[in-house]
């Protein structure tokens, strides 16, 4: 299984632990394309702290994110996130 790892600010991870916000965007930039390739699940960090949780990766696409959640103008990776595994 391969697992990518999602460091995120305490405002974003707490809103997709109560359910709120069902998928995270990551920039369309060599960084990111050669680490998301097939994902099949996501680990979210709280920022660098050993709070964490797990989920699984149902789909991962490139588009507009909505504002609401910290997506930018631009294109992004939505890493469109399956049920809780953690």
């Amino acid at each position: 299984m391969r697992v990518l790892h999602l460091v995120l600010k305490r405002c974003w991870y707490d809103m997709i632990e109560r359910g709120e916000k069902t998928e995270e965007y990551r920039e369309v930039k060599p960084y990111w394309i050669r680490r998301i390739g097939i994902t099949d699940a996501v680990i979210f960090h709280c920022g660098y702290t050993n709070r964490t949780m797990t989920f699984e990766c149902r789909s991962i696409s490139i588009g507009k994110g909505r504002k609401e959640w910290g997506a930018p103008n631009d294109d992004v990776y939505i890493i469109k996130l399956g049920e809780r595994i953690e």
